[in-house]
């Protein structure tokens, strides 16, 4: 869905093309004054991030492929915005424009959508019970018409469990929350960012789980839109005893083949594995994401304060100072990697 009024008439902002040979482009290339970026692609590829800035939720597009993005666009004021710590605005594409949400630092989470004319609407608050989600840590995904958001939850007994919503409107408006996983020993991991992904009828929910004293990563998905969840599965054969918070969610993506493929941090270490198959370490760091890009994975993490990339083939590249990147496929080739540094949001484009 493209921003037809408002992208005509932006001013864009030149960022990197890595791989270009003009040397006046650089790679790591500021594009925004904030925290948190957060980003999406819509069924026109067109790209939209959406972050904070204080108070304001913030939001640019670009319409060609990352080489430059609009002017920024207020989206709202919420007083207390959780943009830091991998808290921060979340933002989706669906067929019936962009769907965000954002949480402030009572626990409350709130939605906002974007028509074809670029226009902002507040909508709703998304958790039912007030305050429950204290922690500001969520996640939404959309496809069709269909969104969904979970989040870290308090409610019934002030430990952290997975409640999530659905919205058939996009975002417009949200069911009752309903309950996604409440760990048997009292909480799921306080401070590790969940993630989402709707496919059709099918939605997985990943997140940090503490059994045992162990802070491991687990899956669990629902094959009727979200309205149940099977049984939630642990990621890898080895378990981390911690007694504490690594404050690291990790990422996962779906392929085109229906294969589930996950990327985490335990130790120190970077690890990627299917669901049921024994886990491969790709690296050492944090904060890692990853796409899928012509059947073949990109990963991405945080190292020695360093953002840094691997490439199909193990070809690993230093992006930037800076922490918490975001991968999105632009073509068959190449990848757009954003990511945070002193409340600056910098970018890339990388070729694989």
């Amino acid at each position: 869905m493209r921003n037809m009024k408002s992208v005509a008439a932006a001013t864009f902002l030149t960022i990197v093309v890595v791989g270009c040979t003009d040397p006046a482009i650089e790679k790591g290339s500021i594009i925004a004054a904030g925290q948190m970026p957060n980003l999406t692609k819509d069924r026109k590829n067109d790209l939209h991030l959406v972050y904070g800035a204080g108070d304001s939720i913030m939001y640019r597009s670009s319409v060609n492929d990352g080489k430059s993005f609009s002017e920024p666009t207020l989206i709202g004021v919420l007083p207390g915005l959780a943009a830091s710590h991998m808290r921060g605005p979340q933002i989706a594409a669906t067929s019936e424009g962009l769907s965000a949400i954002a949480c402030n630092s009572s626990g409350n989470i709130f939605s906002y959508t974007m028509d074809e004319n670029g226009k902002w609407t507040a909508t709703a608050k998304v958790n039912d019970e007030d305050t429950v989600a204290k922690e500001g840590l969520m996640a939404l995904s959309a496809d069709g018409p269909d969104a969904f958001a979970i989040w870290l939850d308090l409610r019934g007994n002030e430990h952290n469990k997975i409640f999530g919503s659905r919205s058939n409107d996009g975002g417009k408006t949200w069911s009752k929350n309903f309950l996604v996983y409440s760990s048997p020993d009292g909480s799921v991991c306080e401070c590790c960012k969940p993630s989402t992904l709707v496919k059709g009828h099918r939605v997985y929910v990943m997140f940090r789980n503490w059994l045992s004293g162990n802070r491991d990563l687990y899956l669990i998905e629902s094959a009727d839109g979200g309205k149940t969840f099977g049984q939630a599965h642990r990621l890898g054969e080895g378990s981390w005893q911690l007694d504490g918070c690594p404050m690291d969610g990790g990422a996962f993506v779906v392929t085109e083949s229906g294969s589930t493929e996950t990327v985490w941090k335990r130790k120190g270490n970077i690890y990627s594995c299917e669901p049921g198959k024994p886990e491969e370490k790709i690296g050492e760091g944090r904060n890692c994401t990853m796409e899928n890009v012509n059947g073949k994975n990109v990963y991405a993490w945080t190292e020695n304060g360093k953002v840094v990339i691997l490439k199909p083939g193990a070809k690993k590249e230093k992006l930037g100072d800076g922490s918490l990147p975001i991968l999105k496929s632009l073509d068959n080739a190449h990848v757009l990697c954003v990511w945070e540094n002193e409340k600056q949001i910098h970018s890339s484009i990388v070729a694989l």
